[in-house]
């Protein structure tokens, strides 16, 4: 779909951001390590035939923040944030999107098929029974179904907050995630695949040790070697259906961005704007470019926070 974001890919002409490390975990901030050393409970959840991995923190029965991904990522990417929110008194869950990180891969997707796996991961974590209706944060893509969410069972939850997540004007040329027409490459170790993970859309990233842990996650073994844990073809024949926009949600919601970020241009924020819900927040996130959680990590958790704290209150 020519609207959504670039998945994560293999690039052969472009060494990866970690390909100087020869497989080393790069030194990480005190914080980073601490946070990591809350370890999720691991599960999973059958949707229409294909187990959905989750991972959660916190307290069962607690308000719920569901987390959601961006396109060709996994749960994991939450993991070094999620602590944060359980120890605010949040049950924190993160899913994989089916086609990517731990979750089956399906024949085909849709955008109707990407929710129902957010409607059942909420109803099997109880997030639906607690006695606050649960939040979704979603990055990138994940802001996609989130609008489908909120626009069609906006009712069932109490917001929703979008990290990066564009809404374009109508007539708004834009290069869409590439066709893929083969399999994932297959590298013979696993520091090899390592070396060839990198973010799109293409940016640099200082916090390489943040870069590291997704891209651990990000890769599987594979007979002769190790390949990416995403399906290359979740687009190829996906029906996406209405997503909603901005003007479509029957829930409050915010918008945060990278104000360096190459998708969230000053003509999108400001169509975003004119057609978002009244008194709806737009929070940039300053020297983040489109992956804001691995650029500004802390700052994104102060600014989730403090939505959490005063807007929905």
């Amino acid at each position: 779909m020519s609207d959504l974001p670039h998945p994560l890919s293999v690039d052969a002409r472009t060494a990866g951001l970690l390909a100087h490390l020869d497989g080393a975990r790069p030194a990480a901030p005190a914080w980073f390590d601490a946070a990591l050393a809350h370890a999720p409970e691991r599960g999973s959840v059958m949707v229409e035939g294909a187990a959905i991995e989750t991972l959660s923190w916190g307290k069962p029965g607690d308000p719920g923040l569901l987390l959601l991904h961006g396109n060709g990522a996994h749960a994991g990417w939450w993991s070094p944030l999620a602590p944060f929110f359980a120890a605010d008194g949040y049950h924190v869950v993160a899913l994989s999107w089916s086609g990517m990180g731990g979750s089956d891969w399906r024949k085909s997707y849709s955008g109707p098929l990407f929710a129902q796996e957010v409607l059942t991961v909420c109803e099997a974590a109880g997030l639906f029974a607690a006695p606050r209706k649960p939040v979704l944060l979603a990055h990138s893509f994940g802001g996609f179904i989130a609008g489908y969410c909120a626009a069609h069972y906006g009712d069932r939850f109490s917001a929703k907050i979008t990290a990066d997540s564009p809404v374009r004007p109508p007539g708004f040329v834009h290069d869409g995630p590439p066709s893929r027409s083969h399999a994932n490459r297959v590298y013979p170790t696993f520091e090899a695949a390592l070396a060839r993970f990198r973010l799109a859309p293409s940016q640099p990233c200082e916090n390489l040790w943040y870069v590291d842990h997704i891209g651990r996650g990000s890769i599987k073994p594979a007979d002769g070697g190790f390949t990416w844990k995403f399906d290359p073809f979740v687009f190829r024949d996906m029906m996406f259906g209405d997503t909603g926009s901005t003007s479509g949600p029957t829930c409050p919601c915010a918008y945060l961005w990278g104000e360096k970020s190459v998708l969230m241009t000053p003509d999108v924020v400001a169509y975003m704007r004119s057609v978002a819900p009244a008194g709806s927040p737009f929070v940039p996130v300053p020297e983040a470019a489109h992956h804001l959680m691995l650029d500004q990590p802390l700052p994104f958790v102060a600014a989730i926070r403090a939505l959490l704290a005063g807007w929905l209150r």
